[in-house]
């Protein structure tokens, strides 16, 4: 099903396939990667960040299009809502029906608080059933918390947050008992033993999977225990912003119905914010990876309620999203094809780059092969790649080694007449996490007070480049921390009346830095992939349009 042009290039790669069976590539010195970071990540690409201007990260540089949503004007006003009249009156609210915030939710319950789930599409409807390769853990005997400790420091190029990093790695085996007895089929050895792979940047096999649909199984246990454990949750209603008491400290949010745009006044003595990443603003014009949802809303409405972010000008481009066929541009193709044993190779059929490098490296040797020596492979619809050369996989480890393995890329392929077993990949980087976020404590903890987060949307774990297999380790160990620290915080906790005091106080800051009608409404809530009404006018009447801040009543 490839054009004829593209199956010249796999003849090449097929015919260089007995030599790359003997070729062992190896890992650049940091010396190598840093300037090939420097001249080839999208993170270094000049004038595509820019300085916030106003809030607590004020002269932090982070992507144009994420700073116009953390300097964005209100969805509400302030002085239109009721706060005399409380729809929910509860402990703890989650904010995000994800892998961390389903945890969350499970954790504050079982810790005795009254617990309300609060998701913006349906429950499960995240980042998370999208993760394929798996979850990182140090359970072997030839492994330790150290070394995993030292893997994920030194893929965050020592920038991550110490205390994190050390909570994440300690807490990893745990989680993984702990979602087994919640009914994750995990894959294992004929002996019962766990069956566990590498990844980029791990010294150890410590990536436990289900399948090549790990976070979609993990998911589906914890669907079904929020529901088992009558966890209260309402679908299609996301927060528009956070709620304070007199003395700053998180006390609710108000949410918005979708489908009837009613707004509904939650007050709460914990709040755990868990909305994931930020995908879908297409940072630089990169496809995503990302689901429907992931606009970078927590991120928002903690950066206007006062707390601090971290990393914000650092995002992951996944090395391998797929290039063709065009209906499934920018999808994943787990990183788990290349730990199986899959090569990267340019339209010559010649490896660049050792697989298993960090990710943010071997996106920047997939870019410098595409851009800077010309040595992609073109589509009918102009995008560029390299190919991802599956097959090997049965050539190193046996037939039906793929089928196995990796049954939900077979399908994900195969729907377009092209089979993996047979045929390579054509991949590019996609747009897949955010490494930075809120910046948190090792128990979720935010500075604002009564606010956590976890999951993408907290900050701080992975530093400047996040390791496979540790964003679904990350969602469970912080998920469970913030879960119990909101619950026991609310166990003390006394708001005051609720405010928005400070959404008042944010306008008033837009107004003085001269950006209130020159930034959108924030938080964004959905992609918009409709053209807007000016593409269809002439120049001089698109200059007359104004610029309208929407509020919801």
């Amino acid at each position: 099903m490839y054009p004829a042009h593209m199956e010249e290039s796999i003849r090449k790669v097929e015919a260089t396939r007995g030599r790359r069976l003997q070729e062992t590539l190896r890992r650049l010195s940091s010396d190598e990667k840093e300037p090939l970071l420097r001249e080839h990540h999208p993170d270094f690409i000049a004038g595509k960040m820019r300085q916030l201007a106003v809030g607590p990260n004020k002269g932090e540089y982070t992507p144009s299009e994420l700073a116009d949503l953390l300097e964005g004007n209100s969805r509400i006003d302030p002085d239109k809502i009721d706060l005399g009249r409380v729809d929910h009156d509860l402990d703890v609210l989650v904010i995000g029906g994800g892998g961390a915030g389903a945890t969350a939710a499970v954790l504050a319950k079982q810790s005795g608080a009254t617990v309300l789930l609060a998701t913006k599409l349906r429950l499960g409807d995240a980042n998370t059933v999208g993760a394929q390769a798996g979850t990182q853990a140090a359970d072997r005997p030839n492994d330790s918390p150290l070394m995993h400790y030292l893997d994920t420091m030194g893929g965050g190029h020592f920038d991550n947050i110490p205390e994190l990093v050390e909570a994440l790695v300690k807490d990893a085996p745990e989680v993984i008992r702990w979602l087994e007895t919640l009914g994750v089929n995990w894959d294992k050895n004929p002996d019962g033993s766990m069956h566990e792979l590498s990844g980029g940047g791990a010294s150890r096999l410590r990536l436990h999977s289900a399948r090549d649909y790990t976070g979609l199984e993990e998911m589906r246990v914890l669907r079904d225990e929020v529901r088992n454990q009558g966890i209260r949750h309402l679908e299609f209603s996301p927060a528009v912003e956070l709620l304070l008491d007199g003395r700053g400290h998180a006390a609710g949010a108000v949410l918005v119905n979708l489908e009837t745009n009613e707004l509904t006044v939650v007050r709460a003595k914990a709040v755990v914010m868990a909305t994931g990443g930020a995908g879908r603003l297409h940072i630089q014009g990169f496809p995503t990876t990302n689901h429907y949802g992931a606009t970078a809303d927590g991120l928002v409405l903690a950066y206007r309620a006062g707390a601090q972010i971290i990393f914000l000008d650092t995002m992951q481009y996944h090395p391998t999203g797929a290039v063709y066929p065009m209906q499934i541009l920018g999808q994943l193709v787990t990183e788990k094809v290349r730990t199986l044993g899959a090569q990267l190779v340019n339209a010559e059929g010649g490896q660049f780059i050792m697989s298993l490098e960090p990710r943010d490296v071997v996106a920047a040797a997939i870019i410098r092969e595409c851009q800077g020596r010309g040595k992609g492979i073109a589509t009918p619809a102009g995008q560029v790649g390299v190919w991802l050369d599956s097959p090997m996989i049965d050539m190193i480890r046996g037939e039906g080694s793929i089928a196995r393995e990796l049954p939900a890329m077979v399908r994900q392929f195969g729907r377009f007449g092209i089979d993996i077993v047979k045929e390579p990949m054509l991949v590019y980087p996609t747009l897949h996490y955010q490494n930075g976020g809120i910046r948190i404590s090792a128990d979720g903890s935010t500075s604002v007070a009564g606010l956590y987060a976890a999951g993408e949307c907290g900050g701080g774990v992975h530093g400047r480049n996040r390791l496979i297999g540790n964003s679904t380790l990350d969602i469970f160990v912080f998920g469970r921390r913030a879960g119990k620290a909101a619950a026991e915080w609310s166990r003390k906790a006394a708001p005051g009346a609720l405010s928005l005091d400070h959404v008042r106080r944010w306008q008033k800051g837009l107004e003085q830095a001269g950006l209130a009608g020159s930034r959108p409404v924030s938080p964004l809530l959905l992609p918009d992939y409709a053209r807007p009404m000016a593409d269809f006018l002439p120049d001089s009447a698109r200059r007359s349009l104004p610029v309208q801040r929407v509020k919801l009543t």
